[in-house]
């Protein structure tokens, strides 16, 4: 199996995704052991003298006034997590809780937080048996970062709370430690506040939203070549000249994928013929430029990304030469405002894909096609409500754009009077991906029908190969009216695991 090696620094988006999703082991590196040893002395140092250290020596937020005694810091520390651990609602998923856990570890192992190496080691552990804590749904307010979810993780270290073991089956923390040999941790000054202060869970759920999104955008950019040669429009506009004169990387990049898509197509421009067009709809023609502003905004969410994994999270943290600082590098905001940015953009794709498939189901703006691609229209409905299903989705990719981190809500009686949102920002973005993936599925359906209905016309050599592989897939094509759910299920399952892309790539090699 797998495995990531966790050191001071330089931790990548792979690294997140083998671990979060790939189930890959983590082992700690000599440097970061050692960097944990130095950074606990000075904690360690500041905790024997008499005056108070914010953390480690006070109580917190807005109860940082009071200094605590040393014979009550191991309960302080044991009572943060306990009384933050205030999780509601449904489970968030396996993956995410495993990118949170993951995330928190590689800031511990900075050396800035002054968390003791077997504690950082029993994070490594938790990961590698499997074993998953329950963290719920709402909790966070993205400042002091997600302090609930990460709550009820650092609650499985204490051997308290729930926890889904590697079967799957929910049980005691206590128990499932206890079933692959791991010791509780009993923590000391500090390291309670360390496990609780970061940006963890909305950094892993954007890692991989991109993840995912970078499959959805080539994924668009074959269901949109695929509308614009049902629709008989003219491949033209993708000319690489054309694009080049509006130098945004991401159009470019968008037109050269529906263009290798095309390549060959005996469909493209054919109206021209008997029924000449100045123009396609702006849903065609402007394809490149809408998927490619998506891509550019894209580029920018990886780039604060790669900034916060390179970041070390925490408040107070420990620095190289000896001091123990408050901070406010907590706030998620950098994070939460990209998550809102990709909602939006998703939202846009999702939008223009569907105008796409409402053209080519209308008979006065299809170019020759039947009604709602029917087999028999009037008797047959054809794929009517497969595209009200599609507005609706996109309807509620609209809703999921709304920015959650323009709201914030106070909080600690005012302490944190101003909050990103971001883990809300990254819990919608996720259903925002879920029903982008939907949309797509619907214009893929959508167009591969059409295409076939072209009768004595060749659809490109990309576009064969596609609709031969969703054949083979179970999906079928034009015909009389049959429950169309699981056709659309399994379209939706073509597009979500790369099968899709995997098939058009098999004729246009790897598109960008």
């Amino acid at each position: 199996m797998h495995t990531v090696v966790v050191g001071t620094s330089g931790v990548t988006a792979s690294d997140v995704l083998a671990v979060a999703r790939g189930g890959a082991r983590v082992q700690l590196s000599e440097e970061a052991v050692a960097a944990l040893a130095a950074a606990r002395e000075i904690v360690d140092a500041l905790a024997a003298k008499p005056d108070p250290v914010y953390g480690v020596s006070t109580g917190f937020g807005a109860l940082a006034t009071r200094h605590i005694s040393p014979e009550l810091r191991a309960q302080l520390q044991r009572n943060i997590v306990r009384s933050h651990a205030a999780g509601m609602g449904p489970r968030v998923e396996r993956e995410v809780v495993r990118a949170l856990m993951f995330l928190r570890l590689k800031t511990v192992c900075s050396g800035h937080t002054g968390v003791r190496p077997e504690v950082a080691q029993t994070m490594a552990d938790l990961l590698n048996a499997g074993i998953t804590p329950v963290v719920h749904e709402y909790g966070s307010l993205g400042c002091s970062g997600d302090l609930a979810p990460l709550s009820h993780c650092a609650l499985a270290l204490m051997g308290e709370g729930d926890a889904e073991g590697p079967d799957g089956v929910v049980r005691p923390a206590a128990e499932l430690l206890a079933a692959h040999g791991i010791q509780p941790v009993e923590l000391r000054e500090k390291e309670g506040l360390a496990l609780l202060n970061g940006t963890d869970g909305m950094l892993g759920m954007l890692i991989m939203a991109l993840a995912d999104l970078d499959r959805l955008y080539r994924s668009a950019d074959v269901t949109a070549a695929l509308s614009l040669e049902a629709l008989l429009g003219t491949d033209k506009v993708l000319a690489p000249e054309l694009h080049a004169i509006r130098p945004h990387p991401g159009q470019a990049a968008s037109a050269a994928n529906m263009a290798a898509v095309l390549k060959g197509s005996g469909l493209t421009g054919h109206h021209q013929d008997d029924a000449p067009r100045v123009q396609d709809a702006y849903s065609v023609r402007c394809a490149p430029q809408v998927a490619g502003a998506g891509r550019d905004t894209m580029a920018h969410a990886r780039l604060v990304a790669d900034r916060e994994l390179a970041s070390a999270v925490d408040n107070p943290v420990v620095l190289p030469d000896g001091r123990v600082e408050s901070n406010g590098n907590f706030h998620g905001a950098p994070v939460a405002y990209v998550l809102d940015f990709l909602a939006v953009a998703v939202a846009d794709l999702g939008s223009i894909a569907e105008r796409r498939t409402d053209r080519l189901l209308d008979k006065n703006r299809s170019h020759g096609l039947p009604p709602f691609l029917a087999d028999d229209a009037g008797v047959d409905s054809g794929l009517m409500i497969a595209q009200y299903t599609q507005a609706a989705l996109v309807s509620e990719l609209k809703r999921l754009a709304v920015p959650a981190s323009a709201d914030s809500i106070p909080s600690s009686a005012m302490q944190e009077d101003h909050v990103s949102m971001g883990w809300s920002a990254a819990r919608k973005l996720r259903t925002a991906v879920d029903n982008l993936t939907r949309v797509l599925a619907v214009e893929l359906y959508a167009a591969t029908r059409a295409v076939e209905l072209r009768e004595g016309l060749t659809p490109a050599p990309a576009t064969r190969a596609v609709i031969d592989a969703l054949r083979e897939a179970g999906v079928q094509g034009p015909g009389p009216d049959r429950f169309l759910a699981p056709d659309l299920a399994a379209a939706d399952a073509f597009v979500r695991d790369g099968r899709l892309l995997a098939a058009v790539e098999t004729v246009t090699g790897p598109l960008l």
